[in-house]
């Protein structure tokens, strides 16, 4: 009873060392290089704004260059219609004001 058990741990042991040696003489495969791509528009001026001033660190504060470049990217991201757009809307169709109006002469 005793010998069999050593022949099945010696062939066990056997068929695990062939195995590994299989294993070790396949070449690895290669790991796929992860690409991030960046979507910037062909002539906006915007990314390259929006670097410039963070180039300029804590000067980007004071400029007014850089608090416009700001506020249309902020504009842009949460999707809201700009300036131009609104000054149409708003023509269209007045909006009313909580102020009571002084009456017009006739």
């Amino acid at each position: 009873m005793r010998l069999f058990a050593r022949i099945g741990a010696i062939g066990f042991v056997a068929v695990a060392l062939t195995m590994t040696a299989l294993q070790l003489r396949e070449e690895p495969k290669p790991v796929p290089v992860e690409v991030t791509t960046v979507f910037e528009p062909d002539g906006d001026p915007l990314p390259l704004q929006l670097r410039a001033c963070a180039r300029m660190g804590q000067l980007a504060l004071s400029s007014p260059d850089c608090h416009a470049a700001w506020a249309e990217k902020r504009r842009r991201f949460l999707g809201l219609k700009s300036g131009a757009e609104n000054a149409t809307e708003e023509g269209a169709a007045p909006a009313s004001s909580p102020e009571p109006q002084p009456a017009k002469d006739q």
